[in-house]
């Protein structure tokens, strides 16, 4: 009797149709909210392709029916479609015209099968009067799970979650081209035209070959059936793999993938590198051919994506209400805004003031400039740290990745020319060749961040050249000849070319990169390690703050949070700032007295060239966009040529105390050649013996030192316990590593 009355409460598949359809019908919720029936006149209307029916509202109207869609979904998604097409709403009047050759095709069977009903004296054909009703549907029913179901990650998707609504996170690895799937195939018969129609519920089917109508049957002929490609119904199908996110990962294992199919409103919603959050039903898919006798009874999985939201969006996809644009100009009109803004890229790091105003200008971008003739002139900035480590290089990096809506940070020694720009695989259905982008590819609208840039082998750094200016990738692999978008800003980190500045040497043979690398990049920052008392203090008591409180310390310019700050970038990049005619002048004499100073300056580290003028318009454009103007102005150009400025004045007071010291003694770099020679394959040497060699060779006392006090101190020499050895500090290092 208890199993008897537990049946009689399940709802039958009526009851369930008119709850269904009482829910559609009878749900209103806020003033604000668009109702289901408007919802369905706007499909009617062909202004609206989905209906998306959202389960807290489910919920507050039948608790019980929210609970059967969240553990069989497929099932109620077509006890939806049934009571949408019950409900039957028709086009209003106003509604545009937008038929379509199926769309015709199907009206046109429609009458003939309403005439033949109506005239009983010539009874129609069965086969005619069947239509399958996902051929008659221009819509698709999408359910959004409730606002308190928790993510999950792919590795806690087990076999209890077939059939049901799940809600995970992962990182879209790969995504396909969004191609027709045919989901209700039409044939004709060549004998009797009668057409038949067939629903295709999975991935692979068996066509039609025969006629099954009541005319060829009563003849006793067997009609060839043609597929009619113009009365079938396809749908759009994209498959993406989607790869669990690394915090999720145990210790030791490899990350789990998931393939997740889309199909019409679902499709071109991610692209590869995005983080993602869907919500879909989980179902098994039967191996077939040979594999599945290899497998047996095992059963491959996929995920059949209803909602898939975005965790970052783009800056075209940022949605910003009256009450964050009323924020955001109240924001732009402080007269701090400018470092306030610069302060909230990384608060946790300490100084770095005019990096952090480069790298919030290297966010905002500057202006693409597409001339008449075709020709394009690149708005992204470019932007490379080098210095010495722990000056936060990397920190600032994984920063900028943070707040950017699209960024790929990788590493130098982990990248090669074809994971940066793209390589050719095969497609796993059509087993056609395709091609797939790399990091700078992926990075398309966004931030490429290449950490350890000096470790990268030449042969690779090459592919990043034709990025850095034409911002696209060329690619002649396979018989695939093409061209990829890449239109990226770079921002790269890199070591001096023997770990650290070392002051004895020429700043190009500190930084180790080929010139013409170097010129692509609109501003080149020097960070170096230096002891400053004053500084260091302020340093120590910044990192100790931030390791008690895992924060930042309270500053002057309290910095936005990241969501506010992500969505002032896209608002400012919605502006296209445009320079007047009476700034002319004003650029060309800038231009004209930098090209004097670096013929003037014969000892000038840098190059300046037509693409430090291009440089400098785009960081004033881009300082016109901060300011959400579209025009550029005067003190736009001051704070962009100062900013270069300050980019090189490192390299210059480096360059100028080197300078110094050797006005004071030229001879304690070639003391230090002399003492390397002598050292060669030792790795210590007597002091005794080093100021013989020195005085034979006519150094005095006081130079002589002098070498000992610069090289001891800068860690490349020491002295032994009884001061009477001098040891190489890098041998004993590597003796002590053997």
């Amino acid at each position: 009797a208890t199993v008897i009355s537990k049946m009689a409460a399940v709802p039958t598949y009526a009851e369930d149709k008119a709850r269904c359809k009482r829910f559609l019908e009878e749900y209103e919720g806020s003033s604000l909210q668009t109702s289901y029936l408007e919802q369905l006149q706007n499909v009617a209307n062909r202004s609206q392709s989905a209906v998306v029916v959202e389960l807290d509202h489910v919920q507050e109207f039948d608790d019980d029916l929210a609970a059967s869609i969240l553990k069989n979904t497929r099932r109620y998604s077509d006890i939806f479609s049934m009571a949408i097409d019950e409900i039957g709403t028709t086009p209003d009047a106003r509604a545009e015209n937008t038929q379509t050759v199926l769309d015709v095709f199907i009206q046109h069977r429609t009458v003939l099968a309403q005439n033949a009903i109506a005239n009983a004296a010539q009874p129609a054909d069965a086969a005619r009067q069947r239509y399958p009703p996902r051929l008659l549907r221009r819509y698709q029913v999408l359910f959004n799970p409730p606002s308190l179901t928790k993510s999950m990650s792919i590795r806690q998707i087990d076999a209890a979650c077939v059939g049901k609504l799940v809600k995970l996170e992962g990182i879209v690895t790969r995504a396909t081209a969004v191609k027709p799937s045919i989901t209700v195939a039409t044939y004709a018969c060549d004998v009797c035209g009668s057409e038949l129609y067939q629903e295709i519920t999975g991935p692979n089917f068996m066509p039609k070959f025969q006629c099954e109508s009541q005319e060829c049957s009563a003849n006793q002929r067997k009609g060839r059936l043609s597929l009619q490609t113009r009365g079938s119904k396809f749908e759009k199908f994209q498959e993406l793999k989607v790869q669990e996110l690394a915090r999720d990962v145990p210790t030791g294992s490899i990350p789990r993938s998931l393939t997740v199919h889309c199909y019409g409103n679902t499709t071109r919603k991610a692209s590869p590198g995005d983080k993602v959050t869907i919500s879909g039903v989980f179902l098994p898919v039967p191996y077939s051919g040979f594999k599945q006798i290899r497998v047996g009874l095992l059963s491959e999985t996929y995920l059949e994506a209803q909602i898939i939201e975005k965790a970052k969006k783009g800056h075209e996809e940022q949605q910003l209400t009256e009450e964050r644009k009323a924020e955001i100009m109240e924001l732009a009109g402080e007269p701090d805004m400018y470092s306030r803004l610069a302060n909230s890229v990384a608060p946790a790091i300490f100084g770095h003031d005019d990096v952090k105003k480069a790298l919030l200008l290297l966010l905002t971008g500057g202006v693409d400039r597409d001339l008449s003739d075709g020709m394009k002139i690149r708005g992204d900035i470019n932007i490379c740290l080098v210095g010495d480590p722990g000056v936060a290089k990397s920190q600032m990096l994984k920063a900028v990745a943070e707040l950017s809506p699209r960024a790929v940070f990788t590493t130098g020694r982990g990248s090669s020319g074809v994971g940066l720009t793209a390589s050719v695989t095969r497609d796993t259905f059509t087993g056609e060749l395709l091609l797939e982008g790399g990091a700078l590819v992926l990075a398309d609208n966004g931030v490429c961040c290449i950490d350890e840039f000096d470790k990268m082998d030449d042969s690779d750094r090459t592919a990043i050249h034709e990025v850095m200016e034409q911002q696209t990738v060329s690619i002649a692999k396979a018989g695939i000849t093409t061209q990829l978008n890449a239109r990226a800003s770079i921002l790269a980190a890199a070591n001096p070319k023997q770990g650290r500045y070392n002051t004895q040497v020429s700043a190009s043979t500190n930084i180790n990169l080929p010139p013409a690398l170097l010129s692509r990049f609109d501003l080149l920052f020097l960070l170096l390690d230096t002891p400053d008392v004053e500084a260091d203090m302020r340093l120590a008591h910044h990192v100790t703050y931030v390791h008690q409180h895992n924060d930042y310390p309270p500053v002057e310019n309290e910095p936005v949070d990241k969501e506010l700050l992500r969505q002032y970038i896209s608002l400012a990049r919605q502006h296209t700032p445009h320079i007047t005619e009476d700034l002319t002048d004003t650029i060309v004499g800038i231009y004209v007295n930098m090209r004097e100073e670096a013929v003037q300056d014969p000892n000038s580290q840098t190059y300046t060239s037509a693409r430090t003028l291009l440089g400098i318009l785009r960081l004033s454009t881009a300082l016109a966009r901060i300011r959400l103007s579209d025009s550029v102005a005067d003190y736009d150009i001051e704070e962009a040529v100062r900013l270069m400025h300050e980019s090189k004045s490192s390299l210059r007071e480096r360059t100028k105390s080197n300078e110094e010291v050797g006005n004071k003694n030229m001879n304690v770099f070639k003391i230090f050649e002399i003492v390397k020679g002598m050292m060669r394959g030792k790795s210590k040497l007597s002091i005794k013996r080093i100021k013989e060699k020195l005085a034979d060779k006519g150094f005095q006392g006081s130079e002589v030192q002098q070498f000992f006090d610069v090289y001891t101190g800068g860690g490349v020499y020491r002295y032994d316990e009884k001061r009477s050895n001098l040891i190489l500090v890098m041998a004993e290092e590597a003796e002590l590593m053997s």
